[in-house]
């Protein structure tokens, strides 16, 4: 079955608002982090979502466990959604999701540093070469 769900947390990180956006498709979970700045309007959330929810960046996905369906005590079910509201902050498995999305940009930016410094010893070189040439012709 193909089920998907959304969940967006803001909370305040001192001294910016942040918002983290968990995404879970077919049991595998990927997280997107976004920072607001000032405290955004509930209306300036849903209009950021509605907005840029295609060009977010999502974290490679994470594998999670499907969540059980209790259709069982409302008041049980009440405490349960008041609980997750008053939590402050992301769970652990967005956590490992952000870090493998840091840790993957980390590798592309080495990697392409390390290309700008090859090509920049290669064009010295090249330029070394080219006046060690240059030196030489008249003899």
């Amino acid at each position: 079955m193909d089920e998907r769900k959304n969940q967006l947390t803001v909370y305040f990180e001192d001294p910016f608002w942040v918002g983290v956006l968990e995404r879970v498709e077919d049991g595998a979970l990927s997280v997107c982090k976004v920072t607001f700045g000032a405290e955004p309007k509930d209306y300036e959330v849903w209009d950021f979502v509605l907005k840029y929810y295609d060009r977010l960046e999502f974290s490679p996905s994470v594998a999670v466990a499907a969540a059980k369906k209790n259709m069982g005590n409302p008041k049980r079910q009440q405490r349960e959604a008041r609980k997750q509201t008053a939590a402050v902050g992301i769970g652990t498995k967005a956590q490992q999701a952000l870090q493998l999305q840091r840790e993957e940009r980390k590798l592309t930016r080495k990697t392409v540093s390390r290309e700008q410094r090859e090509a920049e010893q290669a064009r010295r070189f090249a330029l070394r070469q080219q006046k060690r040439k240059e030196k030489h012709r008249g003899h």
